[in-house]
C-alpha cells in the first residue's frame, strides 16, 4: 500500500509542487493584499486627520480675523475722527456766527469725506487682515506640523509681530493720503451743489458713483495711487527703510510684506475688494434711506412739504462713522465679514501657505 502511495505521489509530483506553490502564492498574495490595504487605510485615515486638523485651524483662524477686524475699528474711527473733526464746525454753529454759510460748506465736504474714508478704511481693513492673518496662519500650521522634525519655525514670533505691525500703514500714512483723495473727490464733486438744493436718494448715490470713480479710477491727475497703495507703502520705501543691517528675521518679513503686497496687486484681490466696497456703499446708501423715509412719514403727518434739502443731510451723513466703524457688531461689519467671496478669497490664501511645497520657495 505504501509502495502504491509513493508511486502515485511520483506520478503526480509536478502537479503536487504546482499546486503547493499556488496555494503558497495565495497565501502570501493575500498577506501582501492585506499589508497593502492597512497601509493605504492608515495613509487615508492620516491624510483625513490632517485635513481636518488643518480646517479646524482654519476656522479658528477665521474667528480670529473677526474678533481683530472688530477690535482695531475703534483705533481707525478715532484716527478718521482726528483728521477729519466736524465736531468743532458743529459747535461754531450753535454761537450763529457771522461766517454760518462758509462753516455749512466746510461741514458738508467734511462730514461726506469722513463717511466715505469710513466705507473704504473698513473694507480694507477685513480684507488686508484677511490676507495677512491667512498668510501667517498658513506659515503656522506649517511650523506645528514640522515642529518635531528639529526644522526652523518658518514665521517665529518676532516676524509674526513685525510682519503684522504693517497694519499700521492703512491706520497712519496709508490713511492720510486716503483722506486727501478723497476730500479732493468730494470737493469735485458736491463742492458746488448749493445746500438748499432738495436732493432724493437716487441722486445721492449718483454723487456717491462720481466720488467712487475720482479715487478708484483717478482724475488724470498723476498723483493718483492705486487702492492698494493705502494698505501697504511701495516696496522700494520698505526695503529703503530696512536695507541695512538686515537680520535673518527682517528678510523673513520682508519677503511674508512681498508675498502679501503680490496678494494684494492680483485681480482676484482686486475683485473682493470692490466687492466688499460695493456692498459697503449700499449698506450705506440703506441708512440713508431710512432717513429719506422717516422724513416723508414725519412730513405726512405734520403735512408739510418740507423738502430733503442737502442741509438736512450733512448731519445724518456726519454721523455715519460711528455705525460705519462699530466694535460692536453692526450691519455693515456683519454683512462685510459674511461675504462669500471674502471667506473663498481667505480659504484660497490659507490654502496656498498651508501646504508644504511652499516651503521650498
Amino acid at each position: 500500500m505504501f509502495s502504491s502511495t509513493w508511486n502515485f505521489l511520483k506520478r503526480h509530483k509536478r502537479k503536487f509542487i504546482f499546486a503547493g506553490a499556488f496555494v503558497g502564492g495565495v497565501y502570501f498574495l493575500g498577506k501582501y493584499a492585506q499589508k497593502k490595504i492597512r497601509e493605504m487605510q492608515e495613509r487615508e485615515a492620516s491624510e483625513y486627520i490632517a485635513q481636518a486638523r488643518r480646517q479646524f485651524h482654519f476656522e479658528s483662524n477665521q474667528r480670529t480675523c473677526n474678533m481683530t477686524v472688530l477690535s482695531m475699528l475703534p483705533t481707525l474711527r478715532e484716527a478718521i475722527l482726528h483728521h477729519l473733526n466736524s465736531e468743532s464746525l458743529t459747535t461754531l454753529l450753535k454761537s450763529k456766527p457771522a461766517n454760518k454759510l462758509d462753516i455749512w460748506e466746510d461741514l458738508k465736504i467734511i462730514s461726506f469725506t469722513r463717511s466715505v474714508v469710513a466705507v473704504y478704511s473698513t473694507c480694507m481693513l477685513v480684507v488686508l487682515l484677511r490676507v495677512q492673518l491667512n498668510i501667517i496662519g498658513g506659515y503656522l500650521y506649517l511650523d506645528n506640523s514640522v515642529s518635531k522634525s528639529g526644522m526652523m519655525p518658518l514665521a517665529p514670533p518676532d516676524v509674526q509681530q513685525q510682519y503684522l505691525s504693517s497694519i499700521q500703514h492703512l491706520l497712519g500714512d496709508g490713511l492720510s493720503e486716503m483722506i486727501t483723495a478723497v476730500k479732493k473727490a468730494v470737493q469735485n464733486t458736491l463742492g458746488g451743489v448749493s445746500l438748499k438744493q432738495s436732493l432724493s436718494l437716487q441722486e445721492l448715490e449718483q454723487h456717491l458713483n462720481q466720488i467712487r470713480a475720482q479715487v478708484e479710477e483717478g482724475d488724470g491727475d498723476s498723483t493718483h495711487r492705486p487702492l492698494s497703495w493705502y494698505m501697504m507703502p511701495d516696496e522700494e520705501n520698505t526695503l529703503a527703510a530696512q536695507a541695512c543691517g538686515l537680520t535673518e528675521n527682517d528678510v523673513t518679513t520682508i519677503k511674508l510684506l512681498n508675498e502679501t503686497r503680490d496678494m494684494l496687486e492680483s485681480p482676484d484681490f482686486g475683485t473682493v475688494l470692490n466687492t466688499c466696497l460695493n456692498r459697503g456703499f449700499n449698506r450705506f446708501l440703506d441708512n440713508m434711506a431710512e432717513f429719506f423715509r422717516s422724513l416723508v412719514i414725519v412730513n405726512h403727518f405734520l403735512n408739510s412739504t418740507n423738502e430733503k434739502t442737502f442741509a438736512k443731510i450733512i448731519p445724518i451723513v456726519n454721523g455715519q462713522i460711528h455705525s460705519i466703524c462699530s466694535e460692536i457688531p453692526s450691519h455693515f461689519v456683519q454683512d462685510l465679514l459674511m461675504i462669500d467671496q471674502v471667506k473663498e478669497f481667505a480659504a484660497n490664501v490659507y490654502e496656498t501657505f498651508s501646504t508644504s511645497h511652499e516651503l521650498q520657495k
